[in-house]
């Protein structure tokens, strides 16, 4: 018995070849479409990391707000602890900020109290740094207070206070104690400091 083959010439099934081969095209497009523009979701955690930054960041701005807010002919709680700093470094030793140099120095008033009931009780890991001029080209950052090395995540906000000869009683003790040098002999101007507080989680 013989077999024999009918060849005809039959576009139909290249046009089903070709409709495959571009439906599979338009799939693959589809799915690299969706992969790259995938809606980042608060699950994800650059969103977080980022959501996270916001609200500390918002926080350490009222923080600072608030304690640079003064009455009417009274010095600001931010201006009065930088009158009063002896020029320590201060850590945190799970009950009071104490002085690297003395301990028995520790820091109490309203900036302790914030501190340690905004950041310390939500386990906020926290630094504030004073920056001043030493004259009209150089600064010096001195740490305040240190609690360690921030994350990738820290945000930091600042604040500046200007400094008149008249907050200070004593000029030249002051200067002694905090390195804050008198910019201007001339005027009531003394010095700006900048006030950074740098906040992360822990």
């Amino acid at each position: 018995m013989a077999l024999g083959f009918n060849f005809r010439n039959n576009d139909s099934g290249q046009l089903h070849t070709l409709e495959a081969i571009m439906a599979a095209i338009v799939m693959i497009g589809v799915l690299i479409f969706a992969v790259q523009a995938t809606t980042i979701t608060p699950l994800t955690s650059s969103t977080a990391n980022a959501h996270i930054e916001s609200q500390l960041y918002t926080l350490g701005q009222d923080m600072v707000m608030a304690l640079d807010h003064s009455q009417y002919d009274q010095d600001s709680q931010l201006k009065k602890e930088i009158i009063g700093w002896s020029g320590d470094e201060y850590v945190w030793n799970a009950t009071h900020y104490k002085s690297r140099a003395n301990g028995s120095d520790t820091i109490s008033g309203p900036v302790n109290e914030l501190l340690q009931q905004t950041l310390v009780a939500k386990g906020i890991g926290h630094n504030m740094e004073f920056t001043f001029r030493l004259d009209s080209e150089n600064t010096l950052t001195s740490p305040y207070i240190y609690n360690g090395d921030p994350s990738d995540n820290a945000v930091i906000v600042s604040r500046k206070v200007v400094l008149s000869n008249n907050d200070i009683a004593n000029t030249s003790s002051f200067e002694n104690r905090t390195s804050i040098p008198d910019m201007d002999n001339t005027t009531d101007f003394y010095n700006i400091v900048d006030v950074k507080l740098t906040m992360w989680r822990m």
